[in-house]
């Protein structure tokens, strides 16, 4: 059983950044309408997006020459938003990128090595000692599961600080030559974008911002086919099962309700619901499997109609505009998220 112990960690800041062009769906699926007939709209019409930001104009897509030029695209734009969005969490947390101890970097969209956050090192200044942890192939559920990890390690070190680093570039794994169910629901759902997550430990803290009181992960056995990539010559293909929804309706509930259990809570405790949104079918799914009212998954379908599916970012803008917009004090949190495994990630917060 998971307790709440002492050297609880907070969040201290969380940054979102977007690459600048901007475009409504209608647009991006005029872009598209080249390798996708007019069945493509009825999956437009029912993401739930309204406009998204991508990595790059939309008349450079058609001209990709493959997945060397699309990996390199990957590189600039991922190093530049994710600088932009470190420096300004660290500017929100009253911190500088010396005072970093820890970086944790996700992303599942892009291939580098050194990883991100060695390249960000000399731009940022980070301290030659920085411990890094780069993460790769969780997908969504990796910006709750990346503050899950930061709080495990301040737990053990509860003077220093530590950072999560999410960056997604979606649209530059599209695949012109597939025509399945599964790319047409991911060239009409996913978006483009970066966040940072500053967290301190407990003799640190002094931010207003949630602690981190727990976490669980759970990973669901004979589900790895329903979400990910095949990675091949062409670069990233989707993986995309319409199972999803399913798992969340078969686990989700039963998941939660021990997780909040074990903490003397209940769904009707929870004050911020942080949910990751995978879509209208999933955030549905949610909904229905913890009996939620209508409303507490408003910021969820805001971030969704606002910026597409950003994978593991889009639980980081969540709780972003959850940070921007607190409960009263005293109010307790859940941060959800779902990616590829299948797996779970939860996370108990407090105001």
């Amino acid at each position: 059983m998971d307790t709440i112990t002492p050297n609880i960690p907070s969040v201290a800041a969380v940054a979102v950044e977007f690459p600048p062009h901007r475009h409504s769906q209608d647009e991006v699926m005029a872009s598209l309408s080249d390798f996708a007939g007019p069945e493509f709209a009825r999956f437009a019409a029912n993401s739930g997006v309204a406009t998204r930001q991508l990595a790059l104009p939309l008349s450079r897509y058609p001209t990709l020459g493959g997945f060397t030029e699309a990996n390199d695209a990957y590189l600039d734009v991922a190093l530049d938003l994710s600088e932009r969005a470190l420096r300004s969490g660290l500017d929100q947390a009253g911190l500088t990128a010396a005072d970093v101890d820890i970086v944790f970097s996700t992303t599942v969209t892009g291939l580098a090595v050194p990883t991100l956050e060695a390249r960000l090192a000399n731009r940022l200044g980070l301290r030659a000692d920085v411990k890094r942890v780069p993460l790769f192939g969780l997908g969504c559920v990796a910006g709750a599961a990346g503050v899950a990890r930061m709080h495990d390690y301040l737990r053990a070190f509860p003077d220093q600080v530590a950072v999560l680093i999410a960056v997604e570039l979606c649209s530059l794994t599209i695949q012109r030559d597939d025509h399945s169910v599964a790319n047409f629901v991911a060239a009409s759902l996913f978006g483009d974008g970066a966040g940072a997550v500053i967290a301190t430990g407990a003799d640190r803290s002094s931010s207003t911002g949630p602690r981190v009181l727990a976490t669980r992960s759970r990973f669901y056995p004979d589900t790895e086919d329903v979400m990910g990539w095949d990675i091949g010559s062409t670069g990233f293909r989707i993986k995309l099962s319409v199972e999803v929804a399913t798992v969340v309706e078969k686990y989700l509930a039963d998941d939660v309700g021990k997780f909040l259990a074990d903490h003397g809570l209940s769904t009707g405790d929870i004050s911020a619901w942080v949910c990751h949104p995978g879509g209208p079918k999933v955030i549905e799914a949610v909904e229905g499997a913890l009996d939620l009212p209508s409303s507490a998954l408003d910021r969820t379908r805001t971030s969704l109609r606002r910026n597409g599916n950003l994978s593991s970012v889009s639980v980081l803008d969540v709780l972003r505009n959850t940070l921007a917009d607190p409960p009263p004090p005293g109010s307790t949190g859940l941060m959800i998220a779902m990616g590829p495994g299948f797996c779970s990630e939860l996370v108990l917060l407090e105001w």
